[in-house]
């Protein structure tokens, strides 16, 4: 069977931007993973980033700091998590993605947490400060026995050459962080913001992209719908949900209500 990232967008109808959101697996509540999933896949959302909370998010705002530290403390780990996904496996038509820091994958085991992401329905896994030498090396190979894609992100400092060369060794698509800050919602994006983008689209690259990091309203879902295949949201939805005590259909419905502002 395709892998269902892959899928997803070799089938997207030309005009079809995706609407990807991310949530912390354990927050608001330990056990709410699996039906904000499936609330989401209910509500129309294309695929979902899971993050694995960590101790030491370091290109997250403090928006997914605190709710990382609220999912520590709530219990929550990779091993749980991965009970959680494979209770709804059956259930789970979309992409999952599971988005962690090395440090707990390392202490998981490549091998051991790849083969437990095939058996738990997870489609690709992003992992911010895994060096791409060792995602080469280490990483890729065995992800792609268990049919894995490993996202890799780029930011306005990334060069056109290294974004070439991140093109040609991944699949999937390409996050493309908006600024290089951390992760937080934001108003709108500025020129230069807006320069990247065009200038990432004018490359042509083989992968599609999507846009993440500081999108929370209409201006900013626009601006990375016309330059992307979609957006992916993070802060603004960790926030709602919440806000609405992990209630996720009420989280989805302020989200898309501020999508329209």
């Amino acid at each position: 069977m395709a892998n269902k990232i892959n899928k997803l967008f070799a089938e997207r109808p030309q005009d079809k931007k995706f609407l990807s959101l991310y949530f912390c697996a354990g927050n608001p509540t330990l056990d709410g993973t699996g039906d904000v999933i499936l609330t989401m896949q209910r509500r129309g959302i294309d695929f979902v980033e899971v993050g694995i909370p960590f101790s030491d998010p370091l290109a997250d705002g403090p928006v997914i700091q605190t709710a990382a530290t609220r999912a520590l403390k709530n219990g929550m780990s990779v091993s749980r998590l991965f009970q959680q996904l494979k209770a709804i496996k059956a259930d789970v038509r979309i992409p999952l993605i599971l988005m962690g820091y090395l440090n707990p994958i390392l202490h998981y085991g490549i091998e051991q947490f790849c083969q437990s992401c095939a058996e738990a329905g997870v489609s690709g896994m992003i992992i911010p400060d895994l060096p791409f030498d060792d995602y080469l090396s280490q990483v890729k190979p065995v992800a792609d026995r268990y049919d894995l894609r490993v996202i890799m992100l780029i930011t306005p400092e990334t060069s056109d050459e290294r974004i070439r060369f991140i093109d040609d060794h991944t699949d999937g698509f390409i996050y493309m962080v908006s600024s290089a800050a951390i992760t937080g919602a934001q108003h709108s994006f500025d020129d230069a913001r807006q320069a990247y983008f065009r200038r990432i689209d004018q490359m042509h690259l083989r992968n599609p992209r999507m846009i993440g990091f500081g999108i929370s309203n209409k201006q900013t879902l626009e601006a990375a719908n016309a330059n992307a295949a979609g957006a992916i949201i993070g802060s603004k939805f960790v926030t709602l949900l919440d806000e609405a005590c992990g209630n996720a259909d009420l989280a989805l419905d302020s989200l898309f209500d501020a999508l329209q502002q």
